[in-house]
């Protein structure tokens, strides 16, 4: 119980972190037509299933990049150029620094005598590389997102002791999927510590007191129906569920307006984290909320575990000396 001091802040990235995708910059970089690529990815799970081939419609994207970088458009595309081009990204109003500020909130005057700090996440169908290179990573714990392999291993290659690398590095292989249901995986990481401690697997069972992060000191950030798995496992575990629109974006305002109505999320706000927002302030609220429980519950934990220390009875009138007696032994049959 004691070790549980962490408010975790998870984040989804696009269109809650940056206006639009992350993708857009690789779009850009190689001059390919990005409205033609996302149209092609749409139809791809029926282009497949016509196939007799079943796809996640999630993360089809990534085999659709991988058919470009192979095909030529993308030809020559590597995990560093993704971290170059994630360095482009523009962020929402008040990023990166609201990251700082809300782990401030955790320090303040009435948390002093505690040890309590807030870490961010993200969980992303995006690409972690583009992530890593943004400048949102250096106040970022860690990310959960899809990634890449330029080289793989080839059969037997335990048995070897040196490899051939290509000169020409690129992406050819699929290393980490995160799709919209897997994202859940990852609040039970963070929830149990497996990212901190990777001898421990996520679907062991662990005590309550044992888990890291309890999924009660979670707040969740993201944009729109397809994060309702991650924010129906928050909030039905006690944690803050939190749902942005871009300002001005009517659709996407109603679309917030219809999880918060649904019960899938505590509220809805403009994705502006600049000082005095609305949504500034709702999310410091709730990690002093968070902070507050924390040292509540440490308090209680601490009384469950102790027990009051003998006293002295006060003497009834009319009792003889033998009474008086066995009260002085009966108070120290009481251990300790």
């Amino acid at each position: 119980m004691h070790g549980q001091n962490v408010v975790a802040c998870v984040w989804d990235f696009d269109k809650t972190l940056i206006p639009g995708y992350m993708q857009t910059p690789l779009f850009q970089y190689f001059g390919v037509d990005e409205g033609l690529f996302w149209k092609e990815v749409d139809k791809l799970p029926e282009v497949y299933a016509k196939r007799g081939c079943r796809v996640s419609p999630d993360t089809i994207y990534l085999n659709h990049f991988l058919s470009y970088v192979k095909n030529g458009p993308m030809r020559g595309l590597t995990n560093e150029k993704l971290g170059e081009l994630g360095s482009e990204l523009e962020f929402y109003p008040g990023l990166p620094d609201f990251f700082q500020d809300l782990q401030a909130e955790v320090r303040a005057k009435e948390f002093s005598q505690y040890d309590f700090k807030l870490e961010h996440y993200v969980i992303s169908t995006g690409l972690t590389h583009m992530i890593r290179g943004s400048k949102i990573a250096p106040y970022v714990e860690d990310i959960f997102a899809c990634e890449f392999i330029e080289t793989p291993l080839p059969p037997n290659y335990d048995r070897q002791s040196e490899f051939s690398l290509p000169l020409d590095l690129e992406v050819s292989q699929i290393g980490m999927v995160v799709d919209n249901t897997i994202k859940t995986r990852f609040i039970f990481e963070i929830n149990k510590g497996c990212n901190k401690n990777p001898a421990i697997e996520v679907n062991s069972w662990m005590r309550h007191e044992d888990r890291r992060v309890p999924i009660d000191q979670m707040i969740h950030v993201a944009d729109g129906p397809s994060d309702v798995p991650v924010f129906s496992v928050v909030k039905m575990h006690g944690g803050k569920t939190y749902a942005v629109h871009k300002a001005g974006n009517q659709g996407e305002f109603e679309q917030t307006c219809t999880l918060v109505e649904s019960g899938r999320v505590h509220n809805n706000g403009t994705a502006d984290y600049r000082k005095g927002s609305e949504t500034s302030n709702w999310l410091k609220m709730r990690v002093r909320d968070i902070c507050r429980d924390m040292v509540r519950k440490r308090a209680v934990a601490l009384r469950s575990r102790t027990k009051q220390p003998p006293r002295h009875h006060p003497k009834p009138e009319g009792n003889s000396p033998g009474d008086e007696a066995i009260q002085q032994e009966t108070l120290f049959d009481d251990p300790i």
